[in-house]
């Protein structure tokens, strides 16, 4: 019995390399957006949670809203009670995982509040910040506001720090991280500080859309 030969397999040309290097690159590319977007709540008891019960911290909340809104992401708590902005650039290396993609920086409340010099304060965020972009992470920088009770030249020294940094490095500002929530006693827990879980709540709500505008507009860097 005779078999019949068959001609050889046409040589692999160019355009047959270039088509599947196409189709490589967008099933590794659609391999890269599958992943969630990952951001981390770097600060203090603002976003630890001081003195709430599991899941009401700012970055539990977030992370459920976002969800509810059909984002892939997770929300990471580093938050650490009591920590001021020379113990966050202390531990950044290991709070914050190089993996992340966007750190919201909420620190300089306690600076505030032991009266550290808001020249102090603005080096150390300004030292953090350039940590996190160096290694390409998108930042949103919660800012906070002087108390009264610290006076008039305090408060000049200490409220620009945060618009000033969001300028110079291009960063998304939140302007006050408890807009809506200070001096609202039906949000704060009984020492007239930290929010209340509905206060967070509102925090939530309040910061939604620019969360959202950030996660968009880290899409459409990576794409």
């Amino acid at each position: 019995m005779a078999f019949k030969s068959f001609p050889p397999f046409p040589p692999f040309t160019k355009i047959s390399s270039l088509f599947l290097a196409l189709i490589l690159s967008l099933v590794l590319a659609g391999a890269a957006r599958a992943e969630p977007v990952r951001i981390v709540g770097f600060g203090d008891s603002l976003m630890a949670g001081y003195g709430l019960g599991p899941g009401e911290a700012f970055p539990e909340m977030l992370e459920d809203a976002l969800r509810d809104g059909g984002a892939d992401v997770t929300v990471a708590n580093a938050g650490v009670s009591g920590d001021t902005t020379s113990g966050g650039l202390a531990r950044l290396e290991w709070s914050v995982p190089a993996e992340a993609d966007i750190v919201i920086l909420e620190l300089g409340a306690n600076d505030m509040l032991r009266g550290i010099p808001p020249a102090s304060t603005e080096k150390n965020l300004d030292a953090i910040i350039e940590k996190l972009t160096g290694r390409g992470q998108r930042v949103v920088l919660a800012g906070m506001l002087a108390a009264p009770n610290l006076g008039p030249d305090y408060a000049a020294a200490f409220n620009p720090i945060y618009p000033r940094l969001a300028e110079k490095h291009g960063l998304t500002l939140i302007p006050f991280f408890l807009d809506g929530v200070a001096a609202e006693t039906a949000l704060l827990q009984s020492d007239g500080m930290h929010p209340n879980a509905d206060g967070v709540a509102r925090m939530v709500e309040r910061m939604l859309p620019l969360i959202r505008k950030t996660i968009d507009e880290q899409k459409e860097e990576e794409a």
